[in-house]
């Protein structure tokens, strides 16, 4: 087996096993929010329940609606998965073999093919509660796709680079998140509309809609959209320390360890603001991303364009 690809399969390992024990801190988080214990009843403080919840899932029956249209039903968490599990290929480590040129490029395609996995899941479900929440999720993602492509240029024109591991090591992208600050907030509530998470999680608003495009998924299916769900809040995580919080620059010693615990620090906001904010009205959040989100970030990106030519 070529070395490369022996690479490729632990590190998707150690993504899905990051996965499973991220949903463990996020129940143990939500409980102390709560002022109420998480799960603790499995093992030693309740550390095994993440593969006990696996294993659950993974060997229940698999089944489908009888009206569902099948080939695209069961290939609608897989293809989201996959989809979630290709941007880790972009985690710009010092000591990885091979490095993406136009990584930026390659983040922009593979999230805007992120909704068609809900897409396809809601569609092929054949209900009217999956196809409303998925159509509901497709509005949401693209308006937000918008404002996260045109806030990731903001680190294009500064570091003139596509490479995310040259962006890293850019140690002026550290002032972005200083002074630029509301760029940078603009950047982390983009990426909790575009994962679909708590305030702003339409797509599965269970008050409204009933757990919405996954309502038809149980099982196997249902345990692979959620686990593309928690590694794309990880992954955006991971684009949110690279771009605004300077990288591995910020510290000298053992980068790879600091930027780890940034990984881990805006993960966990993600779970923080879900213990925080009530949810959104879906009017107001299409208004907050087209009236304030768009002007704003062109306005700052033609300022920092202008900057930029008139200083090199």
């Amino acid at each position: 087996m070529p070395s490369s690809l022996l690479a490729n399969i632990v590190t998707y390992i150690c993504i899905l096993l990051a996965v499973a024990f991220f949903t463990l801190l996020e129940r143990k988080g939500l409980g102390y929010f709560q002022i109420r214990k998480g799960p603790n009843k499995v093992g030693l403080m309740g550390l095994p329940q993440p593969l006990a919840d696996a294993a659950k899932l993974f060997t229940k029956e698999m089944t489908k609606p009888n009206m569902a249209n099948q080939s695209p039903y069961f290939l609608a968490p897989v293809m989201s998965l996959i989809l979630a599990l290709l941007l880790w290929q972009l985690y710009p480590s010092d000591n990885s073999s091979t490095y993406f040129i136009w990584g930026i490029l390659f983040f922009l395609c593979v999230s805007s093919l992120n909704v068609y996995g809900t897409l396809l899941a809601g569609w092929a479900s054949n209900s009217k509660y999956a196809l409303l929440g998925a159509i509901r999720a497709v509005a949401q993602t693209i308006s937000y796709e918008v404002s996260l492509a045109l806030i990731l240029l903001f680190a294009l024109f500064i570091c003139s680079s596509f490479n995310f591991l040259e962006i890293k090591h850019f140690s002026g992208t550290i002032w972005l998140f200083f002074l630029m600050s509301p760029i940078a907030l603009m950047w982390f509530v983009s990426c909790v509309a575009e994962t679909n998470r708590a305030p702003f999680d339409f797509a599965e608003g269970e008050s409204e809609l009933v757990s919405g495009f996954n309502i038809e998924y149980g099982a196997g299916g249902f345990a692979l959209i959620f686990m593309a769900e928690y590694g794309n809040i990880l992954v955006m995580s991971m684009f949110t320390a690279i771009l605004f919080f300077g990288g591995s620059n910020l510290f000298i010693t053992n980068s790879e360890t600091v930027m780890a615990m940034k990984i881990l620090f805006f993960s966990f906001v993600f779970i923080w603001v879900r213990a925080t904010l009530p949810r959104f009205r879906y009017d107001l959040l299409m208004s907050l991303t087209w009236k304030v989100f768009l002007p704003v970030s062109l306005g700052g990106l033609i300022f920092v364009s202008g900057v930029m030519f008139i200083f090199g």
